[in-house]
């Protein structure tokens, strides 16, 4: 299933896309696809409603134009893993880490797949980074060896960890957080794919270009660590709530390699991810 909200900022209704290009209404379900709405089993109760007969299908000609707001409303929390992908570690300077590497961006962060993302205010390094989002669905909390991880996860979507390098690496203050988390720092969608419907996250194919041009085109079977490991890892150090998002790392073909210039304002960025669609960000001055 792809969950989706639809709408202009802080009036988006949630809907539900399908492959074949149906909407069906959520607003008599929820109020919104919020950590309150994962917290209650929202996915199940989407899940039994369609196939209940019981959603009202939104007419396409009444669609038309309306903006995409990100799948997930006020993330509790967004979590990143860092340096995920041997060759990006490589092309950042950095040897591959020997566990996960957890940086967070301010969950204000989050907006729409085809919203602005701003150039910061004395920002020369403002980068992109395609990744595959991981929207946990159950709280999670100290996990073992005989947990499946993968299955607190709700779902997964396209994100792109839009970084200043400058305000990450040379100014940071001894951490990353700094350079992540400026606004519109973390566009995500255009939907989010039920877990049921990616039967393995480590076999899914990630791409991005910027003004047309390719720059990242990697495999998340690439990641030094993979989805289920890192949820494992962090509930032994964080308590994962229902709708905070996971970004788990972007592979190499960034700004930072020395092999790109990096961003200025009327650059286009797009991000693709198998099966979960793909984004369109123009980028404008603070």
């Amino acid at each position: 299933m792809r969950l989706m909200r639809l709408g202009p900022p802080g009036g988006e209704r949630p809907v539900l896309g399908t492959a074949d290009g149906r909407t069906y209404d959520l607003s008599g379900l929820t109020a919104d696809l919020d950590p309150a709405f994962f917290a209650s089993d929202g996915v199940t109760r989407v899940r039994d409603a369609l196939a209940a007969g019981r959603l009202p299908e939104l007419p396409a000609a009444g669609l038309a134009g309306q903006r995409t707001g990100a799948p997930v409303a006020r993330p509790g929390a967004v979590l990143c893993i860092g340096q995920n992908y041997a060759a990006h570690a490589r092309e950042s300077g950095a040897e591959p880490p020997t566990e996960p590497i957890l940086f967070h961006k301010s969950p204000n962060t989050v907006v729409g797949p085809e919203d602005t993302v701003l150039i910061p205010r004395g920002s020369k390094k403002t980068d992109w980074e395609v990744e595959l989002t991981a929207v946990i669905g159950r709280r999670a909390r100290y996990l073992t060896a005989d947990d499946d991880p993968l299955a607190y996860v709700a779902g997964y979507a396209v994100g792109n960890d839009v970084s200043e390098r400058a305000f990450q690496l040379e100014t940071p203050g001894g951490q990353w957080s700094k350079g992540k988390s400026c606004e519109t720092f973390n566009p995500l969608g255009p939907w989010l794919l039920t877990a049921d419907e990616v039967p393995d996250p480590q076999a899914l194919r990630l791409r991005s270009w910027v003004n047309g041009e390719p720059r990242q085109d990697s495999s998340t079977a690439d990641m030094i660590f993979g989805v289920a490991e890192i949820v494992r890892h962090l509930s032994q150090y964080v308590v994962l709530e229902p709708g905070d998002l996971v970004n788990t790392g972007t592979p190499e073909g960034v700004a930072l390699s020395g092999r790109f210039p990096y961003l200025s304002a009327g650059d286009v960025m797009e991000m693709e991810i198998d099966g979960l669609g793909r984004h369109r960000s123009v980028c404008a001055d603070a």
